[in-house]
């Protein structure tokens, strides 16, 4: 199990994840995209790294928007695992 990581490792690690903010003690983005099929085809891409990561969001899709949350359940926080998928995330959505 990864580590929980403390608050200023959070905030510090933050600058290197464009768009991610801390929300309720979750990692959040919210991703937008053209359209439905592009929105639906994100979190296909993404779902797909995510289980091979054995690391899967909280996320909730609405038409063109996806909203993510990251945190890592069995750590009771966030963690290095969490990054890890914002980074790849991030890079998917462009």
């Amino acid at each position: 199990m990864p580590d929980k990581l403390g608050d200023g490792e959070v905030k510090a690690r933050l600058q290197d994840v464009e768009g991610w903010e801390l929300v309720d003690g979750k990692l959040q983005r919210l991703f937008k995209f053209a359209n439905f099929v592009d929105a639906l085809g994100f979190m296909v891409r993404a779902g797909v790294a995510a289980e091979k990561m054995n690391h899967h969001p909280e996320w909730f899709n609405v038409y063109n928007s996806v909203k993510v949350d990251l945190t890592t359940h069995s750590a009771d926080g966030i963690t290095e695992l969490d990054f890890q998928l914002a980074e790849i995330m991030n890079r998917l959505a462009d």
